[in-house]
C-alpha cells in the first residue's frame, strides 16, 4: 500500500529465486518486535509443485527468460520477512511471486530495496518488477503498470487502553501521533488530509514516519505514537500476535498488485499467470496459509482504476 509520493513456446527449465543483497539488508530479528517472533510466521510450502503454464507463458516476450524482482524485507507478516536461518524470505508477496515464475517459467533474481524507492527505480529499469504490496492508485497508475493479485487496504490499529474506536474520519485523529511506513499510501492519504484539522479549528495530527515495521509497533507500545495506519492485513496480522494492541477498522480498500515500468510487455503473462493460479486452487493456498481469504480476487487485472469504496 505504499506510493513514490502515493500472452513463444513454455520455457523448460526450473525457475528459481537468486537471494542477493541491496540497499536494505534486515535480520529477523530486525523487524520484530519481542511479541512478534518467527515461530507467528506460517510454514509450508504450497507453490514448488506448480508446473510450467504454456499458454501463460507463450504471452512473454520471446528474449525473457530471468527477470529481477524487487523486495522491500522487514514488514509484518504477511509482509516480506525472513525465516529463523537469518537469509530465506517468506511472506505473500513472495509466495505469489514464486508461484507466477513457475507458472511462466522464468527464473528470478530477487534484490532487496527499501520500499520507496523501488517504483521510482522501475523506470530506470534497474528492477523488471516489483513485489511489496504495492496498493493501485490514480496518482501511481500514471507512471506505474500494475498487474492485480489480491485486494488490501487502509486500516488503523491502536493499544488496547485506548479510547480511540472506529475510525471514519481523519478528524477524528487531530491532535494525535500517527505512525505509519514511509512512502506508503498512508503517509500520502494523511499527508493529503492534514488540513481537515486546521480547517476545523482543531490541532493536526502529527504524522510519524518510520522505514521498519518493527519501529512503528515499538512506538506505538512505548506511547510515543497513538495510532498506527497501516494494510489491513498486516495489521490484523500484528494485532493477532502482540499483546496490548486492538484493530480499529478497515478505512480504505486497494487492489494490490506487481508494479511494472509503464508500458510493460510483460503485464499480459503475468495476468494469465494469477489467473491460471485462481484457476487451479493454488490462490487459495496461498491465502489460506497466510490467514488473508478475504483479501481473494476472482480476476486478475491491469492497471484498473482505484478502488473508491
Amino acid at each position: 500500500m505504499r506510493r513514490t509520493t502515493v500472452r513463444a513456446h513454455a520455457r523448460h527449465f526450473a525457475p528459481f529465486a537468486l537471494i542477493t543483497s541491496a540497499a536494505l539488508l534486515l535480520t529477523a530479528c530486525g523487524a520484530d518486535t519481542p511479541d512478534q517472533g518467527q515461530d507467528h510466521v506460517p510454514a509450508g510450502d504450497v507453490v514448488s509443485d506448480i508446473a510450467v503454464d504454456p499458454a501463460a507463458a507463450k504471452l512473454l516476450p520471446p528474449d525473457v527468460k530471468s527477470l529481477t524482482v524487487a523486495v522491500s524485507v522487514g514488514g509484518t507478516p504477511p509482509g516480506t520477512t525472513y525465516l529463523d536461518d537469518g537469509k530465506t524470505l517468506t511472506g505473500q508477496d513472495v509466495d505469489f511471486t514464486k508461484a507466477v515464475a513457475h507458472v511462466l517459467g522464468i527464473e528470478l533474481k530477487t534484490e532487496q530495496a527499501g520500499f520507496e524507492a523501488i517504483l521510482p527505480a522501475l523506470d530506470s529499469g534497474k528492477y523488471d518488477f516489483g513485489a511489496s504490496n504495492f496498493g493501485v492508485t490514480d496518482e501511481r497508475r500514471e507512471t506505474i503498470d500494475f498487474v492485480t493479485y489480491i485486494n488490501d487496504g487502509q486500516g488503523f490499529a491502536t493499544r488496547e487502553d485506548s479510547d480511540l474506536s472506529k475510525v471514519t474520519d481523519l478528524r477524528q485523529l487531530c491532535g494525535l501521533n500517527v505512525a505509519t511506513g514511509a512512502g506508503t499510501t498512508f503517509e500520502a492519504t494523511l499527508e493529503e488530509n492534514r488540513h481537515l484539522c486546521t480547517d476545523a479549528g482543531e490541532k493536526p495530527y502529527k504524522i510519524q514516519t518510520y522505514n521498519e515495521a518493527g519501529a512503528i509497533w515499538s512506538s506505538l507500545q512505548q506511547g510515543r505514537s497513538d495510532v498506527v495506519m497501516s494494510t489491513i492485513n498486516g495489521l490484523r496480522y500484528a494485532v493477532a500476535h502482540q499483546e496490548g494492541l486492538k484493530f480499529l477498522n478497515e478505512f480504505h480498500r486497494l487492489d494490490v498488485g506487481f508494479a511494472f515500468k509503464k508500458g510493460t510487455k510483460l503485464a499480459p503473462a503475468f495476468r494469465a499467470a494469477v489467473n491460471k493460479l485462481i484457476e487451479d486452487g493454488t490462490y487459495d493456498k496461498i491465502l489460506k496459509k497466510w490467514g488473508t481469504t478475504d483479501s481473494a480476487i476472482t480476476r486478475s487485472e491491469i492497471s484498473p482504476p482505484e478502488l473508491r469504496s
